[in-house]
């Protein structure tokens, strides 16, 4: 039986006159795209070039919602309230939602950014203000998350589906969490050896943590991340590895 996975990128993180990333190139190789929503980074104008793309390539779209911190590119904690916190996360949702109906499209799932995403694989008030939104949101949109996470279990319990993501060039810990951006091995460069993660991610279900432990995950999407230095090449690999051991790309929105 011929396996299949999502392949989904982060999107639309330019910001005015600063570029960030190539989302013409990797439009035609991720089979979904978390669109920043103007929190973290984007704006009005390259929200809408990038749903555009997103469309025309037929790559599902993913609300890419954030803490409100364009200074600090979204990756810090920030100490919100759950009514701020669900708030602005719907915010960010009716915003790009509106640009995906001016190019007949919709959102079809939701993906928290950065340090938001981090918090909520822990931390039980940001996970539920994160779930409590999207169900408000509607259209039982599933939330892509790490498994084992408090926002999964957060979900679950609102009757909010789920989608679990590994990342392929990021380090994972013994536990099967990320490696903080600031410690080494964070962040994987090497483009044969991020192939070989994700095959072995998408075709055994496990990768080597930074310990040289295995760690079992359960790979329904896999992260090729857009801001990474040489990120279309290692995208590239990253597909043609998978489609040469017969795994096929295809978004879980399909």
């Amino acid at each position: 039986m011929t396996r299949t996975v999502d392949l989904n990128s982060d999107s639309g993180e330019a910001f005015g006159s600063w570029s960030m990333g190539d989302d013409a190139a990797m439009m035609k190789i991720v089979s979904s795209a978390n669109i920043a929503c103007g929190f973290h980074a984007g704006d009005p104008q390259t929200m809408r070039s990038t749903v555009e793309a997103a469309a025309k390539n037929d790559v599902s779209i993913g609300a890419h919602v954030s803490y409100p911190d364009l200074v600090g590119f979204g990756r810090r904690f920030m100490d919100m309230t759950p009514a701020e916190l669900s708030a602005a996360v719907l915010y960010q949702m009716g915003a790009l939602e509106a640009v995906c109906r001016a190019s007949n499209t919709r959102i079809s799932y939701v993906k928290p950014h950065g340090g938001l995403y981090n918090a909520i694989v822990h931390h039980e008030k940001q996970a539920e203000a994160v779930a409590h939104a999207v169900k408000e949101f509607g259209s039982d949109l599933p939330i892509l998350c790490l498994p084992n996470s408090e926002i999964e279990r957060k979900a679950l319990t609102l009757n909010v589906p789920v989608v679990h993501e590994v990342f392929a060039d990021r380090g994972y810990t013994p536990e099967g969490t990320l490696v903080s951006r600031t410690q080494p091995g964070a962040v994987i460069h090497d483009v044969d050896k991020v192939a070989q993660r994700v095959l072995q991610m998408a075709t055994e279900g496990t990768v080597v943590a930074n310990d040289g432990s295995t760690v079992t995950l359960d790979a329904q999407s896999i992260c090729v991340h857009g801001d990474t230095p040489g990120a279309v090449a290692i995208a590239q690999k990253v597909r043609e590895t998978l489609t040469a051991h017969d795994v096929e790309i295809r978004s879980f929105c399909a």
